[in-house]
């Protein structure tokens, strides 16, 4: 199974735990996180990834996320592939979706994952046959039914 975690899914660990929504999203996407280590289920990201991680002004953030997709990634969308995804990413914006955000999806798509996790609850309203956008939490409930 071939996942793509947003830049904000990688994020989630970094936000204001004392959120009980947060702290177990965070949770669950280090479960996620430690799946994909394993070899249970295969991380396809991004130059897209790459990009928005670059800005993070962060670099206790930045370090250990770029680490964790470079060491982990199963198979990479790279930059060469982003007139395609360009094309992709103006269709689902026009779902409501802003560039980045369609970015992503469409480097999901393209990379043929059967779940975008994120916590962006725009995103999680996306629709999509061959794509299934999720929640952290949800997901890691899906995977124990």
């Amino acid at each position: 199974m071939k996942v793509y975690l947003d830049n904000c899914c990688f994020n989630r660990p970094y936000d204001d735990q004392s959120y009980i929504k947060i702290s177990l999203e965070s949770k669950a996407k280090l479960y996620i996180q430690n799946l994909i280590r394993k070899k249970k289920i295969d991380l396809v990201s991004s130059y897209m990834i790459l990009y928005e991680n670059g800005l993070n002004p962060f670099s206790m953030r930045k370090n250990p996320i770029k680490e964790f997709i470079n060491k982990n990634t199963s198979l990479f969308i790279p930059y060469e592939k982003h007139v395609i995804i360009e094309e992709m990413a103006l269709e689902i914006m026009n779902t409501g979706i802003k560039y980045k955000d369609a970015c992503h999806v469409a480097c999901s798509l393209l990379g043929q994952c059967s779940y975008f996790i994120t916590t962006d609850n725009r995103l999680l309203k996306y629709k999509n046959s061959n794509l299934k956008p999720i929640n952290p939490i949800d997901f890691v409930r899906n995977l124990e039914e």
